[in-house]
C-alpha cells in the first residue's frame, strides 16, 4: 500500500478518476491497484479496512477507516501483525511464508484483493468472492503469504481477499481494566476479521463481486477463525458460505471443562502477564511501544467466550442451532502439525515416516 495520495480537485474530476483502468471507488475514497503478473488480473495491495490499532485504539475494536482525498494507490502488501520472526530452516519459515521476517507493526490492518480486471467497476458482474483467514496458532502468519496469492483464483472469474488481523498479546489480551472499560476483552483480532469482513459486504461489489456471495475460508487458526465466525452475533449474515481446514472438531474451547471458564479467568491470565513485564495500569500499557508490549507476553491466547463477540461454545451453538444457516464444507490439510516439529524439513519427514 502506498501513502502518496494523488490530490484531485474538482468534484468532477474525481469522479472521472473512478472510471480510470485499475481504479475503483469504495467507503473513504478511490483505490487505484496494479497489474499483477497473470494477464488480466488486478491486484489492490495494503487497502486499509480499518483505522490504525495504536495509541488509545490499542485494545480496542477496530474503528472506520476515515475518508482520504484523491487516489490511493494500492501496489504495497502493508505490515503483519507482530508476532515471532520465522527463522530460515525452520519449516513453517521455509515452507510457509515467502519472506520469513516481513515488516511487522501494530498497524497492521491490510487486506488484499486479486479480482479480473474487466470486472473493475462493474457492480453488475456478480462474481463470486472468497475471503481467507490464514493460520498460525493466532500467533503468527499474515495476509500475503505466497500459498494464498489471488491471481489463480481471479484468472478463474473467484474474486480472492486476504486480510492481516492482530496476533497474540496486541489481538487476544484480556485484562480486567479492560475488562471495565468495554464489558469484556480479548477478542480483539477476531473483531478485526468481522470488521474486513463487513468491508468487504460494503465494498466488494465495486471490483465485479457479490456481496451475497462470500465464501469465509481458513486454515488451522484461520480455520478455528472461521467456526468462531459461524457463531459470533456479530458475524451474523457476513458469509454465504464457509470451509474450515483442519479447525478440529470440538477442540480445547468446546471441551466440556472449558465450557464454563468465565472471563474473569482470561482477565486474571492478562493481568499476570503485565504485571510480570511492570505495567500496572491501562494507560501504561497503551503507552509502552509495541515492541515492549510483544516481548513482554509470550502466551497462547486465543478468542474466548466473552459474552459479545462469542457468547457460547462452537459445539454447544451447533446443538442450539445457534450457528450460521449456510453451506460448510469441512477438512483437513495433510501434515498441518509439522510446524511443531521446529526443525528442519528433512526432519519432518522423517519423524512423520
Amino acid at each position: 500500500m502506498n501513502y502518496k495520495v494523488s490530490t484531485i480537485g474538482l468534484g468532477v474530476a474525481l469522479c472521472v478518476a473512478c472510471s480510470q483502468p485499475g481504479q475503483v471507488r469504495v467507503n473513504g475514497g478511490v483505490l487505484e491497484g496494479v497489474p499483477s503478473e497473470k494477464e488480466g488480473v488486478t491486484v489492490f495491495k495494503g487497502v486499509r479496512y480499518a483505522e490504525a490499532p495504536v495509541g488509545e485504539l490499542r485494545w480496542q475494536a477496530p474503528q472506520p477507516v476515515k475518508p482520504w482525498k484523491g487516489v490511493m494507490t494500492c501496489d504495497t502488501f502493508g505490515p503483519v501483525s507482530w508476532q515471532r520472526g520465522n527463522a530460515p530452516g525452520t519449516f513453517y519459515g521455509d515452507e510457509f511464508y515467502w519472506n520469513g521476517n516481513p515488516e511487522m507493526s501494530e498497524d497492521c490492518l491490510f487486506l488484499n484483493v486479486w479480482a479480473p480486471t474487466e470486472s473493475l467497476g462493474k457492480k453488475s458482474a456478480g462474481l463470486p468472492v472468497a475471503f481467507w483467514i490464514h493460520g498460525g496458532a493466532f500467533m503468527n502468519g499474515y495476509g500475503n503469504e505466497v500459498t494464498m496469492s489471488g491471481e489463480e483464483w481471479a484468472s478463474r472469474g473467484v474474486i480472492l481477499v486476504t486480510i492481516n488481523y492482530r496476533l497474540g498479546i496486541l489481538g487476544f489480551l484480556s485484562h480486567p481494566e479492560l475488562t471495565a472499560e468495554q464489558g469484556q476483552s480479548g477478542n480483539y483480532g477476531l473483531m478485526d476479521q468481522i470488521a474486513a469482513l463487513k468491508w468487504v459486504r460494503d465494498n466488494i461489489a465495486a471490483f465485479g463481486g457479490d456481496p451475497s456471495n462470500i465464501t469465509v475460508f481458513g486454515q488451522s487458526a484461520g480455520a478455528m477463525s472461521v467456526k468462531d465466525l459461524l457463531i459470533s452475533p456479530e458475524a451474523k449474515d457476513l458469509m454465504a458460505k464457509a470451509i474450515i481446514q483442519s479447525g478440529g472438531g470440538l477442540g480445547t474451547r468446546g471441551l466440556a471443562p472449558m465450557a464454563g471458564v468465565k472471563q474473569e479467568f482470561y482477565d486474571a491470565q492478562g493481568k499476570a502477564l503485565m504485571d510480570k513485564a511492570g505495567y500496572t495500569s491501562l494507560a501504561a500499557m497503551r503507552k509502552a511501544p509495541a515492541e515492549e508490549v510483544f516481548a513482554a507476553g509470550f502466551a497462547m491466547l486465543s478468542p474466548h467466550n466473552d459474552g459479545k463477540v462469542l457468547t457460547e461454545t462452537f459445539d454447544e451453538a451447533v446443538y442450539d442451532g445457534f450457528m450460521a444457516q449456510v453451506p460448510i464444507l469441512i477438512g483437513y490439510n495433510k501434515d498441518d502439525m509439522g510446524m511443531l516439529a521446529g526443525a528442519s524439513v528433512d526432519r519432518f519427514c522423517a519423524v512423520r515416516d
